[in-house]
């Protein structure tokens, strides 16, 4: 008990001459000792590095998890040491709500169709969200977490134990100082300062020291900064290697729907042309379906002029007529599945007209010397 009240009583010492010494310098009354230029230098970085590095770690949370209710339910778990529960990313909820409504609309309505089609793209890119925020917060949130709530405290640590040896050395060089113009002051007491003085001077020793040792313990763990910085580099290329590869992957699944959909817009809207890329977007003629269809140019239809098997042979024998061809711009990319289509190039211009018999969701296109048939949904009519 008297060993701990004398260490309490000692601490407290401690304390009060660190206040002191700390308050007089903030007030201009004490001289503090100043740190290289270098060490400074060191100390911005890292003060830098953590504040960024914060910055980035709580705005790449917000990028994987938009919801803030969600991020702080996720942080509990976490501080709680649990299992964070499995959620359904928003892609896939649309999805089900999709399949559902589909379900009651009627599946084999062409909305219904649509809706399940819809729904599938919506669950594949729902799963592909999920992949790249597991991979994402594994990869790259991690090591960062890591380094805010391991390195850095580290490092904080032994700055403020840094701080505190230098109080300690600046209130020794203080006393010293205090303690040699009192003895060239006392000229009858001269023993009595000289001991007043040794003692100051062999404690202002043991505290040079334990500055010194400890400056090189926060430098060395500063100067670890560098590596810190490379880490946090090849975690950042993981990174955005993952983001490449969801936004690759969000690309194809978009692209299949979109050519699923191609194959069925021609069927629910006969004998119209698709004229821009709004789904909603109004017929470029404003005659009927019927008048509409009237202005192709009737000829014989390619099943007429050949016998079956040789459709595509003769499809490249026939002229195109002499009036009702017109110009369309491709909208998008387009590979031909087989010798019978056109393979398209988004932006370049093509001849295209109507044979009838033909599926409404296809059209013949000319490129040149090249002939094939083109699919109405990647297509603007211009003239």
């Amino acid at each position: 008990m008297d060993f701990n009240m004398k260490k309490l009583a000692s601490d407290a010492g401690i304390f009060f001459t660190r206040a002191v010494q700390f308050t007089e310098e903030k007030f201009g009354q004490a001289e503090k000792t100043e740190l290289d230029a270098h060490f400074e230098n060191l100390l911005a970085r890292a003060d830098s590095t953590k504040n960024w590095t914060e910055k980035i770690l709580r705005q790449t949370e917000v990028l994987l998890q938009p919801n803030p209710s969600a991020r702080v339910e996720e942080f509990l778990y976490e501080k709680l040491d649990r299992k964070v529960p499995s959620r359904v990313t928003n892609g896939e909820l649309l999805a089900q709500y999709m399949a559902d409504a589909a379900s009651e609309l009627g599946p084999t309505t062409p909305y219904g169709k649509t809706l399940i089609k819809v729904a599938e793209a919506e669950k594949q890119l729902g799963a592909a969200e999920r992949d790249f925020i597991h991979t994402a917060s594994i990869s790259f949130l991690t090591p960062l977490r890591n380094f805010l709530e391991g390195d850095w405290k580290t490092i904080s640590k032994e700055r403020r134990l840094l701080q505190n040896r230098r109080l300690d050395l600046d209130a020794c060089k203080a006393r010293l100082k205090k303690a040699k113009a009192a003895e060239a002051k006392a000229t009858c007491e001269g023993d009595l300062w000289n001991d007043e003085v040794d003692k100051a001077e062999q404690e202002l020793r043991v505290a040079q020291t334990e500055f010194d040792r400890q400056a090189e313990v926060t430098r060395l763990l500063l100067e670890g900064i560098s590596s810190t910085h490379v880490n946090h580099l090849r975690c950042l290329h993981e990174f955005v290697k993952s983001q490449t590869t969801y936004y690759a992957q969000c690309y194809r699944h978009m692209l299949d729907l979109q050519k699923q959909l191609g194959s069925s817009q021609g069927a629910i809207f006969p004998g119209t042309f698709v004229g821009t890329t709004e789904p909603a977007s109004p017929p470029l003629s404003s005659t009927s379906p019927t008048t509409a269809a009237a202005t192709m140019p009737v000829v014989p239809s390619v099943a007429s002029l050949a016998p079956p098997g040789e459709a595509s042979l003769c499809l490249e024998e026939v002229a195109p007529p002499a009036s009702g061809t017109r110009k369309a711009r491709v909208l998008y990319d387009y590979e031909a599945a087989d010798s019978s289509e056109l393979a398209l190039l988004a932006d370049e211009l093509i001849t295209v007209y109507s044979l009838p018999g033909m599926d409404p969701d296809w059209l013949i296109g000319e490129r040149g010397n090249k002939k094939g048939k083109v699919p109405v949904t990647y297509l603007e009519l211009l003239s």
